[in-house]
């Protein structure tokens, strides 16, 4: 698959003037087969590397059923996952949509939506970017499962990333009404609502700007809803002097703001160039 298949001017005309737009056949069935192989072990803690991932936000017996599976940069404890979440055309569409040098990772998600799970509320995922400079994400969503409007997708508010960036608010997990925080958004700037339900075949992607105000509802179809996610920033970012992240504040080193590739790996480059330890996944 060639870049120029799946960047042409209307695939990035629709991304500036939407704030998202559906890759078609970004990964191969044998990479969708051997992911969804990997995602319930991964919940139940058979970490493949050895390493906890970053977050584990769902754990069987301790956490509801009907709550949506998150686990943040799974890619540390999974190579199977990895080799997707952290792939150079994965780095290459987020760059050249959000006009940089590159991309690395900034953080990635491993999604788990089984039948009956709750709703993700609608927000910005650059309300959570304040801890880099330059702030801002370019997000791979890779869905594992053919999606369907009742079973859970993602939904995106048409255009809304021309809108100000929100403060987080609002609960994300299992909220009353998980597009209430859209609708208040709305209000405050006499935005027009424009929802549009995502649905996709397995191995299909969509990308978004870290703008898009976006959330799922609750997966009221009989099958999963699994998605890897791969949230880009520029390559050329560095750690803010003030500003922290609780969580991945911890990979900056003392007096020094550069991002350790270690942590932050650098997908793909303008110039040629990715973190060489990548492609030995």
């Amino acid at each position: 698959m060639h870049m120029p298949d799946l960047l042409n001017a209307n695939t990035i005309d629709t991304f500036r003037r939407d704030g998202f737009v559906i890759i078609r056949g970004l990964l191969s069935a044998a990479e969708v087969e051997t992911a969804r192989a990997r995602i319930e072990p991964l919940f139940q803690g058979k970490f493949e590397t050895g390493l906890y991932p970053d977050e584990w936000n769902w754990q069987e017996g301790r956490d509801p059923a009907d709550r949506t599976r998150q686990i943040c940069n799974g890619w540390k404890s999974d190579r199977t996952l990895a080799r997707i979440i952290l792939s150079a055309k994965v780095g290459e569409l987020c760059a050249r949509l959000g006009d940089w040098p590159g991309a690395r990772l900034g953080q990635d998600n491993v999604l788990w939506k089984p039948p009956g799970a709750k709703s993700l509320g609608f927000h910005q995922d650059d309300s959570y970017c304040h801890w880099v400079v330059p702030a801002g994400y370019i997000t791979c969503w890779m869905p594992l499962d053919a999606t369907r409007a009742d079973g859970g997708t993602i939904e995106y508010a048409r255009g809304s990333h021309l809108w100000p960036l929100s403060v987080p608010k609002g609960k994300f997990h299992a909220p009353d009404d998980y597009r209430a925080t859209l609708r208040d958004a709305a209000a405050e700037v006499g935005g027009t609502i424009d929802i549009v339900p995502i649905e996709v075949a397995a191995g299909d992607a969509v990308i978004h700007h870290g703008h898009v105000w976006h959330g799922s509802g609750a997966n009221s179809a009989t099958v999963p809803r699994r998605a890897l996610v791969s949230h880009c920033i520029s390559s050329d970012c560095q750690f803010h002097p003030t500003e922290i992240s609780y969580i991945y504040s911890r990979y900056r080193r003392r007096d020094d703001l550069t991002m350790d590739e270690s942590f932050f790996p650098i997908l793909w480059r303008r110039d040629g160039y990715r973190t060489a330890w990548l492609d030995a996944q």
